[in-house]
């Protein structure tokens, strides 16, 4: 929307004017090296990857999918007995829901089987955190750099306003930082930080409709009781479309 606002009132050679090397380099350049200042090395790189991940999909499926996976596993467990649950597992790609199944499997008291998974679940928030940081980070240095740089500017004009020559490039600086700070915090890393909040959120109910359904399969709960259990974390309006999964013999 903004080149389109460029465009429609300068013409496309009005964009040139918003171009501005300086600019740039005060700008990025200096919000990054104060992120890159604000973290580890790690988690500074790591946060970059976070981009990719915003854009796409994510490959995590639906809270849905994970509950009719939970319950036709609660089937076989019933059906079978616990031990199937070893050879079902095998055809899984969820790691988490692996893990838990194997603890299951092996006999792990339930409460040291909710401990473990809930550990895993926390140490996933927490890398997830750091890469949702890094992005806040450079939404607060962004709009702060521009300011920096509209100050060098001004403060290049005024000491040359006998030079008129130096005016329109210097004001170019003073006002393209603040431009180009506001499009940081506002088209890049807000948008980047809210969608990654918003996919940490559903995998993690996710996980935690993996926990709860894998701790009542131990305890031999009813594969339709389960199912009644784990759509308290849908919303009313994708509850029905669920439909009952939960077939088991009563």
């Amino acid at each position: 929307m903004v080149v389109f606002g460029i465009i429609s009132s300068g013409g496309v050679a009005a964009m040139a004017n918003f171009i501005d090397v300086p600019s740039v380099i005060i700008t990025i350049g200096g919000s990054l090296s104060s992120v890159m200042a604000s973290n580890k090395m790690s988690d500074f790189t790591n946060g970059f990857k976070g981009l990719g991940l915003s854009i796409k999909e994510p490959a995590i499926g639906s809270a849905a999918d994970t509950i009719t996976q939970v319950i036709n596993l609660a089937n076989i467990s019933r059906k079978e007995g616990i031990l199937a649950l070893e050879e079902a597992a095998g055809g899984l790609d969820d790691d988490f829901l692996k893990k838990g199944i194997g603890l299951v499997v092996d006999g792990t008291d339930p409460e040291l089987v909710r401990s473990i998974l809930e550990t895993d679940l926390g140490c996933l928030e927490d890398r997830h955190k750091r890469v949702i940081a890094m992005w806040e980070k450079w939404g607060e240095m962004g709009p702060a750099w521009g300011m920096i740089g509209t100050l060098v500017g001004l403060v290049n004009m005024l000491q040359n306003l006998e030079d008129a020559s130096t005016i329109g490039p210097n004001m170019a600086v003073a006002l393209l930082t603040t431009l180009y700070g506001s499009l940081i915090a506002n088209w890049l890393t807000a948008p980047t930080a809210a969608k990654l909040k918003v996919d940490t959120e559903l995998e993690i109910m996710m996980k935690s409709i993996t926990v709860e359904g894998l701790l009542s399969i131990q305890a031999g709960e009813n594969p339709r009781v389960i199912e009644e259990k784990l759509k308290s974390f849908l919303p009313p309006s994708q509850r029905s479309a669920l439909g009952g999964e939960g077939g088991g013999e009563g």
